[in-house]
């Protein structure tokens, strides 16, 4: 019940976002109404950029990522919403409600976005990070441990890994009881 109030309020929020840029990258193998004979019947059936009635999620993902490099975390979980609503198979912008949820401090949301992360990117040195940043932010020091062991085991040159695990060194140094 708590969840469907929150995705019922994020669709409201999002519906002040709407923007009417036609131009991206088309996502769809739908049939349309239009005959393509250019080619003979090998392309009948196949919609055409005028025919797209959505938007692509990359405008979206775009502007989220500007508004989350601005630090307007809410903004940037309203953009990166609706683009798993646009392409809900996009990876990358489930990571990035995912962060930006984690930086509201709402982990109810981001433990689901990551959920469904893994299920279309799996295992990732950047999916690592990410959830052991979550859970540094939460003060689970040993789940983000073992989350940024995992990411720097895949990639040990990675500069955000390193500089995460020397954060998370000072936290434990620095912690307060």
């Amino acid at each position: 019940m708590r969840l469907a109030a929150v995705a019922s309020l994020l669709l409201i929020v999002l519906s002040g976002c709407q923007t009417a840029d036609t131009s991206g990258v088309v996502r769809t193998n739908e049939p349309s109404k239009g005959d393509v004979t250019a080619f003979g019947d090998a392309f009948d059936g196949l919609k055409t950029v005028s025919d797209v009635e959505y938007y692509a999620s990359d405008q979206a993902v775009a502007e989220a990522k500007n508004q989350f490099r601005a630090e307007n975390y809410g903004n940037a979980g309203a953009l990166f919403y609706k683009a798993t609503q646009l392409a809900p198979n996009d990876g990358g912008a489930w990571m990035g409600l995912a962060a930006s949820s984690d930086r509201i401090r709402r982990f109810d949301l981001s433990d689901l976005a990551y959920r469904q992360a893994f299920r279309l990117v799996g295992g990732t040195p950047e999916y690592y990070n990410n959830v052991g940043y979550s859970y540094l932010l939460r003060g689970k020091l040993q789940d983000a441990r073992s989350n940024f062991l995992k990411a720097y085991e895949l990639a040990p040159n990675d500069p955000t890994v390193a500089n995460n695990l020397q954060l998370l060194s000072s936290s434990v140094k620095n912690l307060e009881r």
